[in-house]
């Protein structure tokens, strides 16, 4: 059902052209069908491959060792782009050699699994030294994504005579535009950068170069020391990716603070003072920035959820915001409770986007119970973003274990969150996604297919939960089958109150078999 996280070594490259206020950053469209980061914007880049050369092991990490990097830079940027930042390669590749060795690299990266070993590779290893490629900054992935990137930024100037020429495939356009109208256009929703870059284009709004190198390190030295990313991937919603005791694969709970210049903090979750000390260090800071902090809203009361709640209540004189049942079954009863119902709004006051002239921007709570009993979603008007807390997950299936869990009305509660207007759907569990419909079909399909091979083995003659647990979950790890028995026992309920089942001392049977 779910694989163990990895990590890639990577990198990409930040390539500038003008200065000043006329400055200007290469980012490149990636394909929407893709399913990392589909229709997002990015910096040319990508996974260091076997072409690239080995690590020294001496090194303590593989960053730490720039040349591999450098290379997988270099190829990446010219397979993508057709810009070579290498004036050794300038040199000796005529007009005709580069279109054949960017041929021969696009056509590796079809082949997925192998790599270049013609023009390419034969002029540029070893490299010559003469790049204009310097080491900017790194990035690793925040710990909700199943896969992590390490990523090395290097910061670039695009070469006199070198020109950005798009080949249709993982990439659909890509061009220079201004930091700032970059970032105005993402504030409008009208396009999407992914969260890294996001980051690093926001330190870059002003054009000043030499200051943006020194924020840039400074930033992502503080991330890599523990500090909380600001990941965002769409506006007005900031994941704070928080360690908690969770279930398998996911290892962490996404704290989402919602608004611009008013906060909402939705699910601090974690019950690790240190982790907790995190969060309380990312809330100052936009404190210092200006923004307030409205309330603690929780989605539901499992303990991965709520872990720091009143302590992030105290510290910040807040009142907890949760649906009555939640409310009820707290840890510590709120000091101050506000009882949010279906249909309840909050007002985040301006948009990030500064637009005043239409309706007033709100984060609507919606009713979603199945999961847990008092379950909330949470959805922005601005952007249509959906705080969807345990209704999906992008790291693994959602556990429905009765009596709490109740799968006809969590199948009820994804039909109703698929009648809404959703973009970027944010789960406590794993990234964000855009196309939040697409997700709640995969999740409705899913249950649908594991009904069908729950009723299929029914017929069959298997009528224990012990024994239809292997067959109805075939594809999950022996290690799980604990939980797949409670989700497997929510779907035999749903049979018996459908009365397409029976069931008669913990066997159970189709309905009009002839038996029970």
């Amino acid at each position: 059902m779910t694989s163990p996280q990895r990590e890639r070594v990577a990198s990409a490259i930040l390539l500038v052209d003008g200065d000043g206020d006329d400055l200007r950053v290469l980012l490149v469209e990636r394909a929407p069908e893709l399913r990392f980061f589909g229709g997002y914007h990015a910096l040319p880049g990508g996974v260091q491959g076997a072409e690239d050369g080995a690590n020294d092991p001496s090194e303590p990490s593989p960053w730490a060792d720039a040349a591999p990097l450098r290379r997988c830079a270099l190829r990446e940027m010219f397979e993508e782009t057709g810009v070579l930042l290498d004036a050794g390669l300038r040199a000796v590749l005529d007009p005709d050699a580069r279109t054949r060795a960017r041929a021969e690299l696009l056509q590796a990266e079809l082949a997925r699994g192998s790599h270049a070993s013609g023009t390419w590779e034969h002029h540029a290893r070893p490299d010559s030294g003469r790049h204009e490629l310097t080491p900017l900054c790194r990035i690793r992935t925040p710990p909700f994504a199943p896969v992590r990137y390490d990523t090395l930024f290097f910061l670039a100037r695009l070469p006199a005579g070198e020109s950005v020429e798009i080949v249709d495939g993982e990439l659909v356009g890509g061009g220079f535009q201004r930091p700032r109208d970059l970032l105005a256009a993402w504030r409008r929703g009208e396009l999407r950068i992914v969260p890294p870059v996001l980051i690093l284009l926001e330190l870059l709004e002003e054009g000043d170069l030499e200051r943006f190198r020194q924020r840039a390190r400074e930033t992502t030295d503080g991330y890599l020391a523990g500090k909380l990313h600001r990941v965002r991937f769409s506006p007005g919603i900031l994941l704070a990716s928080l360690r908690t005791p969770t279930l398998p694969p996911a290892t962490t709970t996404n704290c989402a603070i919602v608004g611009e210049e008013r906060l909402w903090i939705i699910d601090p979750a974690t019950p690790d003072v240190d982790e907790q000390e995190r969060l309380f260090e990312l809330l100052d800071e936009l404190r210092a920035e200006g923004r307030e902090l409205g309330g603690v809203v929780v989605t539901h009361h499992h303990p991965d959820h709520v872990g720091g709640v009143a302590a992030t209540a105290r510290r910040y004189d807040l009142p907890i915001l949760a649906h009555p049942i939640t409310l009820e079954r707290l840890p510590e009863p709120p000091e101050r409770a506000v009882v949010l119902e279906d249909g309840s709004e909050l007002e985040l006051g301006t948009a990030p986007d500064g637009d005043t002239s239409g309706e007033p921007w709100r984060l609507q709570a919606v009713f979603t119970p199945g999961h847990d009993r008092g379950h909330l979603c949470f959805r922005e008007t601005r952007y249509a973003g959906l705080v969807a807390g345990d209704m999906v997950s992008t790291v693994s299936t959602i556990l429905i274990d009765p009596p709490e869990g109740h799968l006809a009305t969590y199948l009820a509660s994804l039909e109703k969150l698929l009648a809404l207007p959703i973009d970027v759907l944010h789960p406590a569990h794993g990234p964000a996604v855009p196309g939040g419909h697409k997700v709640l079909r995969q999740y409705l399909r899913h249950r649908a297919q594991r009904e069908t091979a729950l009723v299929k083995a029914l017929a069959e003659g298997v009528d224990t939960v012990e024994e239809l647990v292997p067959r109805v979950y075939w594809d999950a790890d022996k290690r799980m089958h604990g939980l797949a028995a409670r989700s497997l026992q929510a779907g035999l309920d749903k049979l018996v109150e459908e009365g397409r089942a029976l069931e008669k001392a913990g066997r159970y049977t189709p309905h009009g078999s002839g038996t029970g």
